[in-house]
Order: structure tokens, then C-alpha cells, then sequence
């Protein structure tokens, strides 16, 4: 069956813009082929085909993993922050908020004026 034509597509998020291209190839393309063959890197420069990280359908996959017709290949950006880092600091920034500002006020405890 390697010779029938199937149909894959290559996906590609920036925050501003998300872009599918349609890519046919044979049976057996993999990974690496079907995201060569959608010419992605024309269209955006700054993807490292050699340094990228990709998906499946949502599930990381090596650039040679064999596709099947229908599949979604995703093309992953570099993380901007470390996420252990960036959990580190909102719980060290939401200790400092909690040590610091007095006590909070409770309705229950105001006293109900009568007139």
C-alpha cells in the first residue's frame, strides 16, 4: 500500500495567528515529510525544523513517525518560561500577598446598627 496518495495535515499556532496546511503525499510519508512538503518554513522563518518539537493529534512524535491519511501534525514553538520555574514564583509571589497586608475584613463580624 505504499503507493496510495493520502492526506495529511500540518498545523502551526502563534498567539496572534493558526494556520492548517493541507498536504497530500504517498503512504508511509512521515513526519518530517509531510511538515517539508507543506513548505511551513516559507511562510514562517522561525521555525527550526532541526530543533522543533511535534505532535500527532496532540501527542509528541519523532520526525520520523510514519503517518496515516488524516493525521494532524503539529509543529510545536519553544517554551518561553520553564513552567516549574514560573509555578515557583506565583507561589512565592502568593506568599508574599498573604503575609503582608492585615487583616481582612468579614461582614459577619460588622456590627448591625439599628435606627
Amino acid at each position: 500500500m505504499p503507493d496510495e496518495p493520502m492526506i495529511v495535515e500540518v498545523a502551526y499556532a502563534k498567539p496572534e495567528e493558526q494556520v492548517i496546511f493541507e498536504v497530500q503525499g504517498q503512504a508511509g510519508m512521515t513526519l518530517m515529510e509531510a511538515v517539508r512538503a507543506s513548505n511551513i518554513t516559507a511562510r514562517f522563518p522561525e521555525i527550526d525544523l532541526e530543533n522543533a518539537k511535534f505532535g500527532i493529534f496532540g501527542k509528541l512524535s519523532t520526525a520520523n513517525a510514519q503517518l496515516h491519511a488524516g493525521d494532524r501534525v503539529e509543529i510545536y514553538r519553544p517554551l518561553i518560561a520553564d513552567p516549574k520555574e514560573a509555578r515557583k514564583k506565583r507561589a512565592a509571589e502568593g506568599k508574599q500577598m498573604r503575609k503582608g497586608g492585615g487583616k481582612a475584613s468579614n461582614p459577619r463580624d460588622e456590627e448591625v446598627s439599628e435606627t
